[in-house]
């Protein structure tokens, strides 16, 4: 299902490229960047640990892929 970046919450499990990957990851942290765009602290499905987690950005219109 797709969704609205803007509509993100922490626990969403999206489809995003992370680490030069198109991948699954977990949603840990929603960080509101401003200027039009929103940023997530993510971690990639099978790690869940804080030291792996990556900052990804979205405009705030973009479709996101939610599983």
């Amino acid at each position: 299902m797709k969704i609205q970046a803007l509509n993100i919450q922490i626990g969403d499990r999206i489809v995003a490229y992370c680490n030069s990957k198109r991948q699954i990851c977990t949603v840990k942290q929603v960080l509101d960047s401003g200027q039009g765009s929103i940023a997530l602290t993510v971690c990639p499905s099978g790690n869940n640990r804080l030291s792996l987690s990556r900052v990804i950005r979205f405009h705030q219109d973009a479709s996101v892929d939610v599983l």
